[in-house]
């Protein structure tokens, strides 16, 4: 059943590249769809993380309310380290804190590390395991509680859903 659920993943995301970067033509897609089949005929077995979605309602929801929100904490990141910018004194207080996440998916813990690098202010070093190591612009706590819940919370309860 993985494998199945692995193909269909990996068949519906080549074939989704394919309508967004080709022309939308009747003959481009049927090509599309012959070259997506046989991509993942031959690679679905080496895409491992893409057996790690979960393929139901709520999750393809909390994927969509995820983008918004992952796009919400770019813009007040922005803002944050605009301010700071602008400042003259530039009160910062740069380090590297530890953060614990809760999501058992590699593909998750992914996804987590890109979104915390993608928000200005804050940059992924290190993973291991539950366990990142997180640059930090301005830290508030150096506490792993009080960090977590800064910089993870937002993202890691939509990925919990969607990668389990």
């Amino acid at each position: 059943m993985k494998d199945f659920k692995r193909f269909i993943v990996l068949f519906v995301i080549l074939c989704i590249f394919w309508i967004l970067f080709a022309g939308k033509e009747f003959n481009e897609l049927i090509l599309g769809f012959v070259a997506s089949l046989i991509i993942t005929i031959l690679f679905y077995k080496k895409a491992f993380i893409f057996g790690e979605f979960n393929l139901n309602p709520k999750a393809i929801a909390y994927f969509v309310f995820y983008i918004f929100i992952l796009l919400i904490e770019i813009i007040k990141s922005n803002i944050a380290v605009a301010k700071l910018v602008i400042q003259p004194t530039l009160p910062i207080n740069p380090g590297i804190v530890k953060v614990k996440t809760k999501l058992k998916s590699r593909l998750g813990r992914i996804i987590l590390a890109n979104s915390i690098t993608l928000t200005p202010g804050t940059l992924t070093i290190e993973t291991k395991d539950d366990e990142f190591y997180i640059h930090w612009i301005d830290v508030t706590s150096e506490n792993i509680d009080e960090a977590t819940n800064s910089i993870v919370q937002n993202f890691e309860k939509y990925l919990e859903v969607i990668f389990g």
